[in-house]
This record gives C-alpha cells, structure tokens and sequence, in this order.
C-alpha cells in the first residue's frame, strides 16, 4: 500500500480479539476488540496508524472503520447474544458521523449485538460535550458504556461520575504497582462509585498470579490480560443466534433506564430537557434571595475545596467576562494545574481566559443570567447556583435568588449541563487499541 490513504479508502484494518473473564469462576464474558493496521506495512501498530490518520484528517473516519469491521467480523462468528463485544471510541468520530458504506453493518450490530463502548477520561476533559453527546447515542442503543484506563493518571477519579459507566477498566499500571499510595486512592474512588451505581470493576493486564491476586483485591470481579489470552481471531461459535439468553455481564442500562442508580441519573436521558444548573438545583432545594457580596464568601469556599489532595472538576459561570477578574483568573489557574479540568463561562470570555482554564462565550441563552460555582470530586459534589435579578445600582448589591446542594446526584446532573456548552478541545487522539 502507498499511503494512508490508500489503507482507509480500502478498510484495510483487521481486529483482534482478547477475552474477558469472569475472574471468580473462569467463563468468558465477552471481548475486546483491538486494531490493526495492513501487516508488514508501517501502519501494522495502531498508534502509528492513528497518528497518520489524524497528520492525514481522518482520524475519526478511522475510528468508525475500527469499529465497524469488529462489529462485521462478530457477526460473521455467529457472535453470542450473551456475550459483550468491547469496542473502543473517541467522542470526535460521533461528532463527524459514521460513512455512508459502514451504516449498514452498524445498524447490523444495533439490532444483533451487546456491545459495551469503551471512553477514556481524557475525552471528558477534551471534548465534554461530545462524550455527553456519544454516551447518549450508546444508551440510545441499548449499548453500555465503559470507562477506560482508570487510574492512569490520578485526576481522572474526578471525572467517573460524568460517564455513569457500565464498567470501570483499572489501568494496568495499577496492578503493578499495588503498594504505590495513588493506587490506594484510585482503588478507593473506584470501590465507592462502584458500591452507589453497581458498575462492574474490571482490571486489565492480568498477566501473572500475583497481578490476578491484585486484580482481586482492588475489587475487580472481571480480568482481561494475557493470563486468560492474547489478541487473536474469534473462535466459531456453533450455538444458533437465539435472543433472550442471560447476559453474562449485564448492564445497568439494560436494568434501570428511566431509573436511577445510587442516586446517578443515566446520562443522555435528562427528566425535563436541558436545563441550567440553577433550575436542575432549584426545583428541589429552597432557593434564598440575597446580594452579591453576600454571595461571594460562599463562591470562594467552594473554589477553596478545589485545592484538596483530590483534585476535581471546577466549573464555574460568571454571566459576563468582566466578572472573571484578575484575581479570580490567578486562582482558577493555580486550581487548574492540578485539576482534570476547570471551566469559565461568561459572555466574551474566549476558549482558554488563562492557561489551563477551558472557556465558553454565552450568548443570550438562560446561562447567561445565572452565577455557578461547580465542584465534583471522587468524593466530594457540591454546588452553588444562583440566578440574576436584574437589577441595576452598585455591582455588589444585585441580587440573586440562590440554591446550595452538596446532593452528588443533583450536582452532577447540574455540571452536565454546564458541560455541553464547552467546545472540543483540538488535541492529537491516542488510541488505546494496542495491546
């Protein structure tokens, strides 16, 4: 093959498959799907693949051909219904829609299929609104949802809660090593959230006994890793394609759409719309009326909880860029170099205010009249969320109806809204397909 090129406009990427194992009992779950590029060619590796995808622009067309030629080769297994088929994606391929020749055998596997769609924590923090947006399409779907490589880096404990994940994968490095204190404090944001929505743990790199008795501790009840296989074929499954069987790994979708689960609203299926923070908040806590200088104390409280050992999401919505003073920039930077991601939304506030701060431009939308402060954490939520009265005279003497709630459920739910207002961020994509 001469190029890049060439390997998309032909399809030409082969997926390989490694097993997912009950680690209690030894019966496989599912697979994950894994890519690679033309053999001999120097697009074999997946990374390098991706990297000339994304030089070439075609990064998420490359994404939907990943995906789609694991669903075709599924299919043509004869692919159990009980069984998950792991698959993974980058929000930016939803935003740019599947391929016209790839839509069938997409919708094959809508109709056929369990699969379960694995997101990183750094497409949270790059492109918020379009994971929002791809998670939504996923449940939409019947699909489940899995959050990958937790525990890679620390701050993305803040970011388990965005997802409301099916499935939480523990990062191999984890596994390694089982005494370092990061990996206590990942394992114990993971056992939490795990206890309050019933996500399945799953630890991937299991190589050795040793790593599988880590596995165990850390609260992982599925493995994966070449202790149970390496990335090859499917087997042939001879049992006919029939519905209805038990699921081997069932989904908190699949139970409780509609419903809640420990307190967590399934993404993607909002009870009235899409509502701003204060009217999500507002609607069940009692709302006070006050000034604004009253306020502000309250404000920077929770800015100050932003400093703890375990860094969270900030987000923050200050009506118009000139209330994003200096000295409000200066500490929003300090948290952000620390933090998973901190936001400010004003109108004329540009993509970045200051260097490690994401940024959105209000227009004359209902967040515009509304003054935010929002903090989640792998332990902590809470939230200030007030609304403009309109007055006019001193700055510091407006008035505001406010709510606070430290309710995780509705301080999620009210971040999620403040989320689908920040654009992509344009960094390069890291596919994690290799093993």
């Amino acid at each position: 093959m001469q190029d890049i090129h060439e390997v998309l406009d032909r399809r030409a990427v082969t997926p390989v498959f490694q097993p997912l194992v009950d680690i209690a009992t030894g019966r496989i779950l599912g697979y994950e799907a894994l890519s690679r590029g033309p053999a001999g060619t120097p697009w074999e590796s997946p990374a390098t693949l991706f990297a000339a995808a994304r030089v070439a622009g075609r990064e998420s067309e490359l994404d939907w051909i990943c995906r789609a030629v694991a669903y075709r080769a599924a299919l043509d297994a004869g692919f159990p219904p009980d069984l998950m088929l792991f698959v993974n994606m980058e929000p930016t391929a939803w935003r740019a829609g599947c391929p016209a020749d790839l839509a069938p055998i997409v919708e094959r596997a809508r109709r056929r299929l369990r699969v379960v769609t694995e997101m990183t924590e750094r497409a949270i923090a790059q492109d918020p609104a379009g994971l929002l947006a791809a998670v939504e399409s996923c449940r939409t779907a019947g699909w489940g949802v899995a959050l990958d490589d937790v525990g890679a880096d620390p701050m993305s404990l803040a970011m388990l809660p965005f997802v409301h994940s099916d499935v939480v994968k523990l990062d191999m490095g984890l596994l390694r090593a089982p005494d370092d204190p990061n990996t206590a404090r990942v394992v114990a944001a993971v056992y939490a959230y795990a206890e309050s929505s019933g996500a399945t743990v799953l630890a991937e790199g299991i190589e050795t006994p040793r790593h599988l008795a880590a596995a165990r501790t850390m609260g992982a009840t599925v493995g994966q890793g070449w202790h149970y296989g390496r990335p090859g074929p499917l087997p042939e499954f001879t049992a006919p394609f029939t519905t209805g069987r038990t699921p081997a790994l069932p989904m908190l979708s699949e139970a409780r759409i509609g419903s809640t689960s420990g307190g967590l609203r399934l993404p993607g299926r909002p009870v009235d719309g899409d509502r701003t923070p204060f009217e999500v908040i507002s609607a069940v806590r009692p709302v006070t009326r006050t000034t604004k200088s009253q306020l502000m104390p309250l404000s920077r409280h929770l800015e100050a909880l932003a400093g703890d050992a375990e860094p969270p999401v900030l987000l923050a919505c200050f009506q118009e860029a000139r209330h994003f003073t200096p000295a409000t920039m200066a500490r929003f930077r300090r948290i952000a170099a620390h933090s998973p991601l901190v936001a400010a939304l004003g109108a004329g506030l540009p993509v970045e205010p200051v260097p490690g701060v994401r940024g959105a431009c209000l227009g004359d939308d209902r967040l515009r009249g509304e003054w935010n402060v929002i903090l989640v954490g792998p332990h902590r939520a809470a939230a200030l969320v007030a609304r403009d009265l309109g007055d006019d005279g001193p700055d510091t003497e407006r008035r505001f109806d406010f709510a606070i709630t430290h309710d995780r459920a509705l301080v999620i739910e009210a971040a999620r809204s403040v989320l689908r207002h920040l654009a992509p961020v344009d960094t390069p994509i890291l596919e994690a397909l290799a093993v």
